[in-house]
């Protein structure tokens, strides 16, 4: 599936439908937010500028922000980013399909966080965003993916299909992007340290 049709579907997408919380109340959303937010906390860098990419509509990057973090919120929906403004209207918004993340930003950050992002998309479009999500990072700064392993990885079928990776594919592309896996980063999902410029 194309990175254009991710950004369609999520574009028509129910708010009511975008994370399985939802199903069950707005506090519910809210406060899976927060707990992200906090899980994050323990990795980032105190008060580090942080693009949150796959934003939606806030539910991470508003308790990030209230965390003391600079937060950016970056999405390929322009709904999702509006959404996200009407919650949180200081919060700078870049709307961006990842690859160019970079030049979007027009400065290197600190870190970048993708959670929910990259299970939706084919092998070849996850590379070519994490590129360039990799680009946006400076040197020693760190990138947060929700990027799963499988024991039997394969691509989902359809944008809401999850696509997984063997270990040894993600290995190969840090390897290419000068990224180096934190083994004990006590992270739930896979962080890197950006190891030479990108």
């Amino acid at each position: 599936m194309s990175i254009d049709s991710v950004i369609d579907a999520w574009n028509e997408a129910d708010p009511a439908a975008i994370h399985p919380t939802r199903g069950i109340s707005e506090e519910a959303y809210r406060i899976s937010g927060e707990n992200q937010a906090a899980l994050l906390s323990t990795i980032l860098p105190a008060g580090c500028k942080v693009v949150d990419f796959g934003c939606g509509d806030g539910r991470v990057a508003i308790p990030l922000a209230a965390l003391g973090y600079e937060v950016t919120g970056a999405d390929g929906s322009q709904a999702m980013l509006d959404r996200l403004t009407e919650a949180a209207p200081d919060m700078p918004t870049v709307l961006t399909d990842g690859t160019d993340l970079a030049d979007q930003l027009g400065r290197k950050t600190d870190a970048v966080i993708s959670l929910a992002v990259l299970i939706h998309h084919s092998y070849e479009s996850a590379e070519r965003i994490i590129e360039g999500l990799r680009a946006a990072v400076r040197v020693n700064g760190l990138l947060v993916l929700d990027w799963p392993i499988a024991d039997e990885p394969g691509e989902g079928g359809g944008w809401i299909g999850v696509t997984t990776w063997s270990r040894e594919r993600q290995d190969e592309l840090c390897q290419r992007l000068g990224l180096k896996r934190l083994e004990q980063s006590g992270s739930p999902w896979p962080v890197f340290r950006a190891v030479k410029a990108g």
